[in-house]
């Protein structure tokens, strides 16, 4: 046997140990009560609190690998730690612990003619995996909400953040332990090897969904390959249209926090449509803010008749998603147009429309296909937290199961609950 083989044949039997183990204890953590999964939340978050220093410490270990590697600005971002990105992670996982728990919910009970009750029940998917990229919050995000839901969890986390992963991971067990519970309920994959993820995304016996978060690559690899349902996004095109009947001076500060805020995420405004009229109006001081961020901006024909000094925008322009400082600007005749353009550029997970047009409102909100649509607001929200769902296990932009911001409700199922007073079918 060659190494290769071996290697890989040894990484086949952990992750199968590790689904093992995750999917004998998934029945015991579907039977906790609400007050015992919240006060583990609780031995986690102070867990990770206690940790703090060295969690940053171990962060500073991947920022010098991810210059060291030239990383991206944008993934740079995403993996960067500081006191307050640790203070957020903690606050995140408490806020999981003041929801309301959905397993166990039940509907009204309908009655039908011949006796029978029928009822539905919220139920957890039982073991989840995730894999992700770069964001070493994730590791909690993931983890408490699985928890909080009811599943038992596998997670695999990417190369670049492996030491701030396994710090985390270390904080979760510690957590876990302290409250009495068992602490293969959430599992970390120890290794780098890519060969894990062909294991995890192919364990149709352990686990029942797995969700990818990460580039377009990775999410388009795990889609294409994988024996276990998915929940995904593949690209996070989001667009804000300023629309001719917008007020001027909140369409200039939506329109550069949906873009400048944050470049790395997938909520970040990746094209900018202005309507004719009122691109006069906009552009020019909108651009020079985006130009003073040091941002390059890529206009159409139209738009560099109004600003001078845009980079001639390309189709292919319409169709990136950057995860930089760049933006795309095109200038449309009306609203029509504007939807056509989301309709056939977009990628179904956040778009908005600025303006005061109550029936222009409605119309971009009922004909634009997304999984979040935004009205006088930034892209920059779509985000779990900020819809009150504690944290995101990711956005869904497929149609089936959960779409958008995954959080509690999103991680489990529902189930009949049938009875009777001893009915027997003829």
């Amino acid at each position: 046997m060659n190494t290769n083989t071996a290697k890989r044949f040894d990484i086949a039997k952990y992750m199968a140990g590790l689904g093992q183990n995750t999917q004998i204890v998934s029945s015991e953590l579907a039977g906790l009560g609400s007050e015992e999964k919240n006060h583990a939340l609780e031995s986690i978050a102070q867990s990770i609190e206690r940790q703090a220093d060295r969690i940053l410490k171990e962060n500073a270990r991947d920022m010098v690998a991810a210059d060291q590697n030239n990383l991206a600005s944008a993934l740079k971002d995403r993996l960067y730690l500081d006191e307050s990105r640790i203070a957020a992670t903690v606050s995140g996982c408490r806020q999981v612990a003041t929801l309301q728990d959905p397993v166990g919910e039940m509907t009204e009970p309908v009655q039908r003619p011949n006796g029978l009750e029928i009822r539905k029940m919220r139920v957890p998917l039982g073991v989840v995996g995730i894999i992700y990229e770069s964001r070493p919050n994730v590791t909690v995000d993931a983890a408490v909400l699985c928890f909080k839901s009811g599943n038992a969890c596998i997670l695999r986390g990417g190369s670049e953040a492996f030491h701030s992963n396994m710090v985390f991971a270390s904080c979760i067990k510690q957590g876990l332990i302290h409250a009495g519970l068992n602490e293969h309920c959430i599992q970390f994959v120890e290794t780098t090897d890519r060969a894990a993820v062909d294991c995890l995304i192919s364990m149709d016996e352990y686990v029942d969904i797995i969700v990818p978060r990460g580039g377009k690559g990775l999410i388009q690899r795990i889609s294409e390959h994988a024996t276990v349902p998915v929940i995904k996004h593949l690209d996070g095109i989001c667009h804000v249209y300023i629309d001719s009947d917008a007020d001027i001076e909140k369409a200039i500060r939506i329109a550069y926090n949906a873009k400048a805020r944050r470049y790395g995420i997938c909520g970040a405004m990746e094209t900018l449509l202005v309507a004719q009229d009122v691109a006069p109006k906009v552009l020019p001081e909108l651009c020079r803010l985006y130009h003073d961020k040091g941002i390059e901006i890529r206009g159409c024909q139209s738009s560099r008749l109004l600003v001078e000094e845009l980079v001639p925008a390309v189709t292919q322009d319409w169709t990136t998603e950057y995860l930089d400082a760049i933006l795309s600007i095109r200038i449309v005749d009306d609203l029509n147009q504007a939807i056509s353009h989301i309709e056939t550029y977009g990628s179904g997970h956040t778009d908005a429309i600025i303006t005061e047009n109550l029936k222009h409102q409605d119309e971009f909100m009922r004909r634009v296909d997304s999984s979040s649509v935004m009205i006088n607001t930034s892209t920059q929200f779509a985000d779990g937290f900020e819809y009150g769902l504690g944290a995101e296990i990711g956005i869904s932009t497929d149609k089936l199961h959960v779409r958008g911001p995954v959080g509690l409700e999103g991680l489990t199922s529902q189930k009949y609950v049938v009875s009777s007073d001893g009915l027997a079918r003829d």
